[in-house]
């Protein structure tokens, strides 16, 4: 029985990550939409954090082009995104 719940858990790990992954990467484009939208022009863009789930968030740092240390965040629903800051 060991053995059969290590091997399910270690299915589970691994079809999580790129699930993950992809989430994430769903909602760069538009966080970068709403960064120009707020007259910033996107130039690095990571994932501050992310809330795995059937409400999955993520909440990005664009960092903008016209100041070295100017950047928004947007938080992003699903493909859903919103300026915080």
């Amino acid at each position: 029985m060991r053995p059969l719940t290590a091997l399910t858990m270690t299915l589970c790990l691994a079809f999580a990550g790129p699930a993950a992954a992809v989430t994430v990467t769903a909602g760069q484009a538009e966080a970068r939409d709403v960064a120009r939208a707020a007259n910033c022009t996107p130039t690095k863009l990571e994932a501050v954090s992310y809330n795995p789930g059937r409400q999955g968030q993520t909440v990005f740092k664009v960092s903008c082009s016209e100041d070295k240390d100017a950047f928004v965040l947007v938080q992003c629903r699903g493909r859903t995104c919103a300026l915080l800051r």
